[in-house]
């Protein structure tokens, strides 16, 4: 089972996604691509497609709502998407992540969702098959030659 996030992506479809405009700012270490935003105050900006209207959707986004999920720029995503925590996660329940799934009509997430990644944590060889499977017992890894003598 991958990660919740990957199946989602209603938060990204349901909040507006502000940040400070130096995150935008390349020469201040800014890493958010300064033309997926737009000017929303003087000091801040919002992601294109969450600033404003009813149904705020961000220009990252590259998902189909409840079954497959990404973020086009995961690695130089706003502070503000890496603040929003999925409900559980961390061992407590995520009203904002609770909210957007609810307003896509998924169930919120529930202890249960986090439990591939303790067995994963804990596999043999510590990471799990390319079959998803929480229980795959992973693949030890391989014995060493036996010493050569010289």
């Amino acid at each position: 089972m991958p990660h919740p996030c990957l199946s989602c992506g209603a938060c990204c479809a349901h909040y507006r996604v502000s940040l400070h405009w130096s995150e935008a700012e390349p020469d201040l270490g800014g890493g958010v691509p300064r033309e997926l935003t737009v000017p929303l105050r003087s000091h801040e900006f919002a992601m294109r497609g969450t600033e404003g209207g009813g149904h705020p959707r961000c220009i990252a986004l590259d998902a189909d709502i409840g079954r497959h999920s990404r973020c086009s720029i995961h690695p130089m995503r706003p502070q503000a998407c890496r603040d929003v925590a999925a409900s559980w996660e961390s061992g407590e329940p995520s009203p904002q992540c609770d909210r957007a799934r609810a307003a896509h009509g998924l169930a919120p997430l529930a202890p249960a969702d986090w439990i591939w990644r303790e067995a994963a944590a804990n596999d043999r060889d510590g990471n799990p098959d390319d079959s998803d499977n929480p229980n795959d017992r992973g693949t030890p890894p391989p014995a060493l030659p036996p010493p050569i003598a010289a």
